[in-house]
Parts: structure tokens; sequence; C-alpha cells
């Protein structure tokens, strides 16, 4: 799969089949979409083609939203590398470019940018500025402009609608289950190990810290969890702690995980940590002996449990 950062950047002598949309979470109900795209493709004999933004438009439309995403751009451009994409094309969403009218749009973006010979869309896409065009308005630019325009019914976007809202509330309420079966993989955190303050080193238990750089990037309900990396081609089990540590005093959030059966130094790594299940919520201690009885009771739990990946 080749990355572009701008739709100019696109090789446009190459006939495609295009999809356009945020795909936060690229879960069970884009995968479906991807598939019909990469089936359609392989039928006309086209490469594929997936149009996305960044930032998010909400968060250039709505300056005051609070939006959280499922994945980073990053993350997505891992999770996206696995569907069989021939092109992903991230282009920038601005202000400028929300006030291009539809038929702009279409001709510059879809037409001379993509080189489009086929979009398949959702049956309520809305396009060009102030949102004002609709999936009619875009078979008839198809016909001016020499593309097909394949509709997704109604029951297959409103899965995909309502699954990426469910993922959010299932991560925030700490029902990862839920959230990685509509996924269909596990939810992932990733940034740079950075150094904490060493108090699990002085408790049996030395964690990596994670810094997530993405203010945007959702971070589930605080809490213990089973998690795996791989790490230079080997997997890692380990349990992961997002919170403030108050049996120590903490107060800002911090996102640790101790590696089992591990002697690597991880700091200034870049790793992506999948989120496999959550044990238990955190917890204030009576005090440093009963927080290491409850994290050797979590290694315990988390040891049998990574049993059934290996």
């Amino acid at each position: 799969m080749k990355i572009y950062n701008k739709v100019s950047e696109f090789d446009n002598t190459i006939p495609t089949v295009v999809t356009i949309g945020t795909f936060d979470g690229v879960h069970i109900g884009h995968r479906k979409i991807i598939q019909r795209l990469v089936d359609s493709a392989k039928a006309k004999n086209l490469e594929t083609a997936l149009l996305t933004f960044y930032p998010h438009p909400r968060m250039v439309l709505q300056q005051d939203s609070d939006l959280k995403l499922i994945d980073s751009i990053e993350e997505k451009k891992t999770i996206l590398r696995d569907t069989g994409l021939d092109h992903l094309i991230i282009h920038p969403f601005t202000m400028e470019f929300s006030r291009l009218t539809a038929e702009e749009y279409v001709e510059d973006i879809l037409v001379k940018g993509l080189n489009a010979k086929k979009i398949v869309i959702g049956y309520d896409h809305r396009f060009g500025r102030n949102r004002t065009a609709n999936i009619e308005d875009l078979k008839m630019f198809g016909k001016n402009y020499g593309f097909e325009v394949d509709e997704i019914s109604k029951q297959d976007v409103e899965d995909v609608a309502v699954s990426s809202t469910k993922i959010r509330n299932a991560l925030e309420s700490g029902d990862l289950e839920k959230a990685n079966a509509y996924l269909s993989r596990p939810f992932i955190l990733s940034g740079k190990i950075i150094k904490g303050k060493g108090l699990g080193r002085k408790m049996g238990y030395p964690t990596a810290n994670l810094n997530i750089k993405d203010e945007h990037k959702l971070i589930p309900k605080e809490g213990v969890y089973v998690v795996v990396a791989v790490i230079n081609g080997d997997k890692f089990f380990g349990m992961m702690n997002i919170g403030t540590n108050p049996t120590v005093g903490g107060q800002s959030r911090s996102i640790e995980t101790f590696f089992f059966d591990m002697n690597k130094d991880l700091y200034g790594e870049y790793l992506e940590i999948q989120l496999l299940k959550r044990i238990r919520s955190e917890a204030k201690f009576e005090g440093l002996d009963a927080l290491i009885k409850a994290m050797q009771a979590d290694e315990v739990f988390s040891r049998k449990y990574i049993q059934k990946y290996k």
C-alpha cells in the first residue's frame, strides 16, 4: 500500500476505484466497505484508493469539538496496510478545502486528482461547500465525468455509524471486549517510551511509560489491562495500568506497562501496544504491600489469560 500526504502526490495516470471517509477505527463496518472496494477493483482491473482527511473535519469545522479518535493517523496507516488497499491518500482538511463547491471537489479531487472510474460510497454521503451535494448529485456528476457510483445501502451505512460510536462508548466505559469485537482486532495505544519515576522498579515491576502525543487519541477507562506488543519481531505480553497511581499519591494520568520475561531497555522506542483484556479498575490501596499483592494477582491472571495466544 502506497501512502500520500495530499491528492496532488498521487499518480493520476492510474485509474482507480475510490472510497472516501474518516474510517476512524477501521472496524468491521469499514472493512466491509473496503472489501467491496477491493472486489470491485479486481472485477474491473483497476486499483483501489481510499481518500481520508487529517485533521478530522469536525476538528476544523467545529473548533470547540472534544472529539476523541479511536486511532491516531499513524495507527490508521498500520491497520489499513493489512486490508488489501493499493493507495491511501491522507489529504489535509482545511477551511479552504471545505469551501470547494461540489463540482470543484468532484472535478479537482476525484476526477483529475484520483482518476476515479468508480466510487464506492454510502447512500447518505454529502460533499462540497456546506455539504450541500448528495448521492444523487454524485451520480449526476458521474454521468458527466465518466465514473460509476456504487451506493452502499442504508443498513450497511448505519452499521458503520453505530459501531464507531459504540466503540468509543465501550472504551470509555471499560468494556474492552465489546470494543475489540466491533474493531475485529485489539484496540491499540502507541507512542514513545519515556522515563517515569521508577516506582515500579522498586516494587519489582519495572514499567515502560508510554507517551501519547496525539491529544485527540481516545484513552480507555482507567484500569489494569492484559496487553501485547511486537518488538523487533518478537511478541511480548504484559499488563498495563492506565491511571494516576493513587496509592503512591499520583495525580496526573500515566500509561505504564510491565512486560513479562523481558530484559530490554525500551527508552526512546516507539511501541504499538495491543489491549487484549481489562482486568480491573484502578484502586487506592492501603499501602505498597497491598498494591504489590494486587499486582501479583494481576500477573497471575494475565499469565494464565495469555496462554490462549501462545
